[in-house]
């Protein structure tokens, strides 16, 4: 069977060959086909989300099993993280006949009439990777798997010299798949080939409407639709504020007066950060310090001032915020980071002051941090989300966060800024 490749060339697929169990096929769409379902060994696919690519793949891997498989012979799907896997393995599950199959639900593989072994692996673990021979494999998700784990699993593949399919959303430039897609797409190697999928090739098809395109395009900022549903890499590693943007941001620590102030407290073995913003968007003061919570309240009302500020108040964070309040320091507000929503408005709203340079800041462990930020999907699903990698503290993002939000809150442009209270020799003075 041939049909028509990227490129106006003519494709080899796989057929399914002659077999005694009635199977045919199910309907897939060309450029799943083409992506999939090509005879080399190793397929690289960047595709949008819900272009097919994971129902294809599945398909591919049964076909695999069904075919060519045997008592005990392994075959793999692996995801970035056992979630993940779970979608797999139960829609596996729902595909295949009940009597065709035996299910491990703790241990997560399915086990055919014919002894072939299916099994759904997380690749949080490289090491776990090591050590079986597996006669074909899938990677989902491949720009968010580990290198280490691509290794392992590449290791299983010696002996059998079996073929792997390589799937996911784009995620930046940084990762073992970007490089193993472009080393593809040369078309130097004959034992490699790559396909990208867009919503658009899936709206085609009929796999998704064109509305929804058009929906996402208007929800999602720029950088993020283009890797999710044209994937397109982004330039700077797939940073949701932009590695450039972030560079035109960085100036010396402004010396005026503060207007607003974010403060992100400290909770378990984290820090506590305060940020103030001058009049005009720029970082005028900066406070970073692990304490208890009694010397920390006093050190944040100290340097206040009486400034308006914002402070986190999720979970724990509402007490601290409480005793600011019954204390007499009223110009302590609150705000929680309870769910996906408010967490990704506030980083939002971060991202459009630093993409068009309305604030400034200082070089150093703030610029660190919002160099360190990326795009996480949530709970399996197409919503994503702008947070620091795991292990990678975000204690400083968050505070400049709300300090924008209350910057922008308090109109500044128009001077109607609430009254800063400032101590003098003899009494106070309102700036």
């Amino acid at each position: 069977m041939t049909i028509e490749g990227t490129g106006a060339y003519k494709l080899e697929i796989f057929e399914v060959p002659e077999n005694d169990l009635g199977y045919e096929r199910p309907w897939l769409y060309d450029k799943q086909l083409e992506g999939i379902f090509c005879t080399a060994r190793y397929a690289i696919i960047e595709a949008s989300t819900k272009s097919g690519k994971t129902v294809g793949c599945l398909v591919w891997l049964a076909e695999q099993a069904i075919l060519f498989g045997g008592p005990n012979k392994n075959f793999w799907w692996v995801a970035p993280v056992s979630d993940q896997a779970d979608i797999a393995f139960r829609r596996m599950q729902e595909a295949f006949p009940r009597d065709m199959y035996e299910a491990n639900m703790s241990r997560k593989f399915i086990k055919l009439w014919n002894g072939t072994i299916i099994w759904f692996k997380s690749a949080d673990k490289p090491d776990s990777l090591y050590g079986e021979d597996v006669y074909a494999a899938v990677v989902d998700e491949a720009t968010r798997c580990k290198d280490e784990s691509w290794y392992a699993l590449r290791s299983t593949l010696t002996a059998t010299r079996a073929p792997v399919r390589i799937i996911g959303n784009v995620k930046g430039r940084a990762n073992w798949m970007y490089k193993m897609a472009r080393l593809a797409q040369t078309g130097d190697e004959p034992d490699m080939h790559y396909v990208k999928i867009t919503a658009y090739d899936a709206a085609a098809a009929g796999v998704i409407t064109y509305d929804e395109i058009v929906d996402a395009k208007k929800i999602y900022p720029d950088i993020v639709f283009r890797e999710l549903y044209l994937a397109e890499p982004a330039d700077d590693g797939g940073n949701p504020f932009g590695i450039t943007h972030i560079q035109k941001c960085v100036a010396p620590m402004s010396s005026n007066l503060p207007v607003a102030w974010g403060w992100d407290v400290a909770k378990h073995n984290n820090w506590t950060v305060g940020i103030a913003l001058d009049r005009d968007g720029n970082v005028c003061r900066f406070h970073r310090w692990q304490d208890t919570w009694d010397n920390t309240i006093q050190r944040m009302t100290h340097i206040t001032f009486g400034c308006a500020a914002m402070v986190d108040s999720t979970g724990s964070g509402d007490q601290l915020l409480e005793r600011l309040r019954t204390s007499g320091h009223t110009n302590f507000q609150g705000y929680v980071f309870g769910g996906w929503k408010s967490k990704q408005d506030i980083m939002l709203g971060l991202a459009v002051a630093i993409q068009n340079r309305e604030i400034t800041f200082p070089e150093g462990v703030i610029v660190e941090e919002l160099e360190a930020f990326e795009y996480v999907n949530v709970e399996s699903s197409d919503r994503v989300l702008y947070a620091a990698p795991k292990g990678v503290h975000d204690d400083c993002v968050d505070a400049l966060a709300m300090a924008v939000k209350l910057w922008r809150r308090q109109s500044v442009y128009g001077g109607d800024a609430i009254p800063i209270l400032m101590p003098k020799t003899s009494g106070w003075i309102i700036q």
